[in-house]
């Protein structure tokens, strides 16, 4: 049996983002993030209903404040406590997974979504993910890249600012662009 396309996404085959099922799902997304992104008058507590209802888990007090952007939502799952400020974006081709009480600076990007290297393969419209990880208790100031297949330890501390190529360790302090051990 072949793989559906959002089959081959999830398990970070390359796939074709185009294909219909993807489509609908995309502009699902896009009504989601419309309403999300005018709820600023609303309680955190009805803002975490929305999430709940969208992403794969929001744990309790987790608060994103919008706008906010992502590609499925609902390979997204947060823990409790986590703070994302305003104008974060998540590209959850596949999971990108956030653990308990992580602060996130504004516009901090975090990419699942990634392409292929080779070109004639890229120009065939062909895109993969493989999934980010972030542990417990990570603070990633703002502007930061976390880029595709990383996991972020425990504890860990990611500068303002900086482009995460590599994983990083568990209570590591990494800045700069690349990311490196302070």
């Amino acid at each position: 049996m072949e793989l559906s396309e959002k089959q081959k996404m999830l398990s970070g085959q390359l796939y074709r983002a185009s294909c219909p099922e993807l489509q609908a799902e995309q502009i699902a997304n896009k009504h989601w993030m419309q309403r999300y992104n005018n709820s600023a008058e609303l309680l955190n507590e009805q803002r975490h209903e929305l999430l709940l209802a969208h992403f794969g888990a929001a744990g309790e007090g987790a608060v994103i404040r919008p706008p906010f952007y992502c590609d499925y939502g609902y390979n997204i799952r947060i823990g409790s406590n986590v703070f994302m400020n305003f104008n974060c974006v998540v590209l959850d081709v596949c999971p990108v997974t956030i653990g308990d009480d992580c602060q996130i600076g504004p516009a901090v990007q975090i990419y699942a979504a990634d392409h292929p290297l080779d070109p004639k393969v890229r120009r065939s419209g062909l895109e993969s993910g493989r999934p980010v990880k972030i542990g417990n208790n990570v603070w990633i100031g703002g502007g930061a890249i976390i880029l595709p297949g990383v996991t972020v330890g425990d504890n860990a501390v990611i500068g303002a600012g900086s482009v995460v190529t590599r994983d990083v360790p568990a209570r590591a302090t990494v800045v700069g662009n690349p990311a490196r051990l302070r």
